[in-house]
């Protein structure tokens, strides 16, 4: 089992679509692809507060992840809901991936 964390700094002013657009689109984008969501939230204390959406995506491996985000990025809806979110500039100034491997802690909880 694999975890993805992403952190995505909003364009300043420009938070409040990004979280329309998950809450909109994409959430339901990620289930059509079988990508499950572990955890989402707001940073509220630490750097880019109050300006930045972290979550966190299970996948069953590498293959699994790269096969998921390759369908959801090439969906036809999702292509035209990007264009159209990102009419009047982009939503993202900068974003930050991480890909975790449980697999050497025999002790950790379940997630």
């Amino acid at each position: 089992m694999l975890y993805e964390v992403r952190e995505y700094v909003a364009v300043p002013g420009r938070l409040p679509a990004l979280v329309a657009r998950f809450n909109d689109h994409t959430f339901r984008l990620f289930a059509r692809y079988g990508m499950e969501v572990v955890d989402i939230g707001l940073t509220t204390i630490g750097d880019n507060s109050f300006n930045e959406i972290v979550y966190t995506m299970r996948f069953d491996d590498l293959a699994d992840m790269e096969r998921k985000w390759a369908q959801f990025t090439s969906d036809p809806e999702w292509v035209a809901v990007f264009a159209e979110t990102e009419a009047e500039g982009p939503l993202i100034q900068s974003m930050r991936r991480r890909v975790l491997d449980a697999g050497a802690f025999s002790g950790a909880p379940e997630r």
